[in-house]
């Protein structure tokens, strides 16, 4: 019987190594070997997926690598979603993400979901499109603690500054942080706008 150890670091290479075919069975062998399923995710596979950062950061790993890496860990929850009580994997933040209105593309806000959720937040996806009082009403109804926008055209950008607006009127800004992203966006332009950080890409915003 391999041990504890051993299992942990076959699930952080099953992510690195992008494999998608393998992991549920590592999955189940630490199931078997009677490890806590929330041990496996967050010692095994979350492990992997901050290795996977890291080769992504140093342009070993490309975009296409990071949506495997969480299509990968994807997989492997499908085996100890089961197995996890309610209490054992403690969320440590909610985030309510959308594309702003006149943003159709959904490709890097679908990612960073992906990444939010393997590295332990609970991400509330809005979709694409999303004018400003449906931010507000999903402030409103899920109470979480940050608010992501995604633009990935300049016209659409002015649409984050009436989003802030819209939670400022609301009487919902000082409640969240507001985290910025796509490819027109600046630090600059999230102090302009009054948000509280911008991320080049899924990575740096997780």
């Amino acid at each position: 019987m391999e041990s504890e150890d051993e299992i942990l670091s076959k699930l952080r290479d099953a992510v690195v190594n992008l494999d998608i075919e393998g992991i549920q069975e590592v999955c189940r062998e630490a199931i078997e070997a009677g490890m806590p399923a929330y041990r496996a995710v967050t010692d095994g596979m979350a492990k992997g997926m901050d290795v996977v950062g890291e080769k992504y950061e140093k342009g070993e790993y490309f975009l296409a690598e990071l949506i495997m890496a969480g299509e990968t860990m994807k997989e492997g929850m499908k085996i100890l979603e089961p197995h996890l009580k309610g209490s054992e994997v403690k969320k440590i933040g909610k985030v309510v993400i959308g594309t702003v209105r006149g943003g159709l593309h959904d490709i890097g806000k679908k990612h960073s979901c992906t990444l939010l959720e393997a590295a332990g937040f609970e991400a509330v996806d809005l979709g694409v499109d999303v004018p400003p009082e449906k931010f507000v009403e999903a402030v409103k109804q899920n109470k979480p603690d940050i608010v992501g926008m995604s633009a990935l055209l300049t016209t659409t950008m002015i649409e984050m500054e009436n989003v802030i607006k819209a939670l400022k009127e609301s009487g919902l800004r000082d409640k969240v942080k507001i985290i910025i992203g796509g490819a027109p966006i600046t630090q600059e332009y999230a102090e302009k706008i009054g948000a509280d950080a911008a991320a080049k890409d899924a990575v740096e915003g997780v």
